[in-house]
């Protein structure tokens, strides 16, 4: 997609049709666009970012809430804190190409900007408010949802067992630490019975194989793929 000029139309974003696309366009617009344009009425998106921030903060929070309601506060505050952490945003950002949509200054450009995860973060954040200020919460609501729904499936394939020791959220917080960035774990085979089923599942960082496990569950499985990439990131 070519990146968005001052002349280029507003463009749409996945899973929301704005009443007032005036709005989009300050979410899309960045300060080094402003601030190369002396005396211009176009307004950043810095004040729809700080906007989005607690309109974000808010649906995640409802969310984990109502659907790990087995969980402590704690839990629930580091899980909400992957979530809308500058990373997750960020891939959330990319999967809409919302980078090619932002309008940036002369120096953002020449530096990559529309590949930077601050501002892809802070932009997916601006437009977060912009839906909740032309569609209402439950408008904010479904978009964020929806826009995240990748992330949202990984925490929840990140739930372990109550009561087990939990090898993948300590892989978790391993890996979060040192690269910024969620482990995937991918079924790599099924068999037995159905009231018998055996997994066989791999644990991966940066596409590569960490860690693999078997078990009588899904859950099970990556629980033991994770505790195999732990042995190894500890030897």
């Amino acid at each position: 997609m070519t990146p968005a000029s001052p002349a280029d139309p507003v463009p749409s974003v996945p899973h929301y049709r704005f009443k007032n696309p005036t709005v989009l366009t300050e979410a899309l617009t960045h300060k080094s666009h402003v601030n190369e344009r002396k005396g211009t009425t176009r307004t950043h998106n810095e004040r729809l970012e700080f906007l989005g921030d607690a309109v974000l903060s808010l649906i995640i929070s409802d969310h984990l809430a109502q659907l790990y309601t087995q969980l402590s506060e704690g839990a629930l505050s580091k899980l909400k804190a992957n979530l809308v952490s500058e990373s997750s945003l960020a891939h959330a950002a990319r999967r809409m190409n919302l980078g090619a949509m932002l309008r940036l200054g002369r120096g953002e450009e020449l530096s990559q900007g529309r590949e930077k995860n601050s501002l892809l973060a802070d932009a997916l954040e601006a437009v977060i408010a912009a839906v909740y200020l032309d569609g209402g919460l439950e408008a904010g609501r479904a978009f964020t949802l929806s826009v995240m729904q990748e992330e949202l499936r990984q925490a929840e394939a990140h739930q372990s067992t109550p009561g087990e020791e939990d090898y993948k959220t300590r892989l978790q917080e391993w890996c979060q630490k040192r690269y910024d960035q969620l482990p995937q774990y991918v079924t790599v085979r099924e068999s037995g019975p159905d009231h018998q089923k055996h997994f066989e599942v791999e644990v991966r960082i940066n596409e590569r194989v960490v860690g693999a496990g078997q078990g009588l569950s899904k859950k099970e499985a990556e629980q033991m793929a994770a505790r195999c990439a732990l042995d190894r990131s500890e030897s």
